[in-house]
């Protein structure tokens, strides 16, 4: 899982740690993960393949991670290409007039939107400016060129991209909150969201956010995007202005359903979204019946179901200090902060158990089999054994600082 990006870094990888004595018999460490990496270290996004490693440099992960979009300057102008992430297979794409960074992919991964460098990404505020630049291409052509009025970020492209999903940072020269809004690839026309019951939203009803963007991640359909955003004192949903009702929720899930274009909040109660935004981490279980926020300062975790956008159960979970991860697979959920990675069962009574993960995580991501649980730490990637916990490998990462995808 990601902030919201996946523009990541690595200098390179070594072998792992050799076992102690390296006696005669004794059986040597891997030297790299069973499974394809996304680390994010410093120099631009590399992938760790279990053949091997790629430094790709500026680049964008698709929602289903499959493709990577990596850009390189061509004199004042952008070279685009796509990487099949698993093979390495490189398809060159066109050359773009000016200096652009890939910001937002679609659902499909068939386009991406680039944005100029420095302009600002969805977990960021961005500095002030009146009108912003983007474009929208794929592997062949330059499909699209806007230049919207305000200060635009982009934040989501449905499969299609006939629209696209951004941030409309307010006021533009001064930002200091911001409102989702779509706009028209064609026309570059803005326009509001529609609500959950697929009804227009009523003049001055559009929700205005201040808070932080912790992290988001996709359905496993990537049709819905959950957003998880603290720190939100007084804030009133559209439901609220509607109504006429005052608001005072400090954390929710934004949901964004890309194919149908409304938007649901998932209020959570206090003391979510009380202490530190980096304390609060999101997931979503593998077949996306229900996603997970937990709050490690004050030690509370709730469970979400998807259908009704519901909270399920809030039960006592893992406290500390620091900055908070979660994953989940079909059977565990689980949290990381600090040096520790906690684990509760989905299906027998919430009982955590956990184990030390060797370092300050950096990370937190599952096998596409649930089987192994991986943390990035300090300049390495480890991984354990997600029924026992044990660890199973290390693979040096020089600089790491997040691991950002397990595929």
């Amino acid at each position: 899982m990601t902030t919201r990006r996946d523009v990541l870094a690595l200098f390179g990888v070594g072998a792992a740690t050799a076992l102690a004595g390296c006696r005669a018999g004794t059986p040597t460490a891997p030297t790299a993960a069973p499974d394809l990496l996304l680390v994010q270290a410093e120099g631009g996004l590399t992938v760790l393949r279990p053949s091997g490693v790629e430094r790709i440099g500026t680049g964008l992960a698709t929602p289903d991670g499959a493709t990577v979009y990596a850009v390189a300057a061509a004199g004042v102008d952008t070279e685009l290409a796509a990487i099949d992430t698993r093979t390495g297979r490189r398809t060159a794409g066109p050359r773009l007039a000016g200096a652009w960074v890939p910001r937002v992919a679609s659902a499909d991964g068939r386009l991406v939107v680039l944005a100029a460098p420095g302009s600002g990404e969805a977990t960021h505020v961005p500095s002030g400016r009146t009108r912003t630049p983007l474009v929208v291409a794929d592997t062949a052509r330059e499909v699209a060129r806007l230049e919207l009025a305000g200060n635009i970020v982009p934040d989501a492209l449905p499969t299609g991209g006939e629209r696209l999903y951004v941030l409309d940072w307010l006021p533009a020269t001064a930002p200091d909150r911001y409102r989702v809004r779509q706009v028209d690839v064609a026309t570059g026309q803005s326009s509001g969201l529609l609500t959950r019951l697929k009804a227009a939203v009523p003049p001055g009803a559009e929700e205005e956010m201040s808070g932080e963007g912790r992290m988001a991640v996709y359905a496993p359909n990537r049709q819905v995007l959950y957003t998880l955003y603290t720190h939100q004192p007084d804030h009133r949903h559209t439901r609220d202005l509607v109504a006429g009702r005052p608001g005072n929720v400090h954390a929710f899930v934004h949901t964004l359903h890309l194919g149908e274009q409304w938007a649901f909040c998932v209020d959570l109660p206090a003391p979510f979204g009380e202490g530190p935004g980096a304390g609060h981490a999101l997931a979503i279980a593998p077949e996306g019946g229900e996603f997970y926020v937990a709050d490690v300062t004050s030690g509370r975790f709730a469970v979400v179901g998807t259908e009704q956008l519901d909270i399920r159960e809030i039960v006592d979970g893992p406290k500390g200090a620091g900055v908070a991860f979660a994953a989940a697979t079909f059977r565990q959920m689980l949290v990381a902060v600090g040096s520790t990675v906690h684990v509760l069962p989905r299906d027998a009574a919430p009982v955590w158990r956990s184990w030390d993960a060797g370092g300050v995580v950096r990370g937190l991501g599952v096998s596409a089999d649930g089987k192994r649980v991986y943390a990035g730490l300090p300049d390495a990637v480890a991984w354990f054994d997600a029924e026992t916990g044990q660890r199973l490998g290390t693979v040096a990462v020089p600089g790491l600082s997040a691991l950002n995808r397990v595929l």
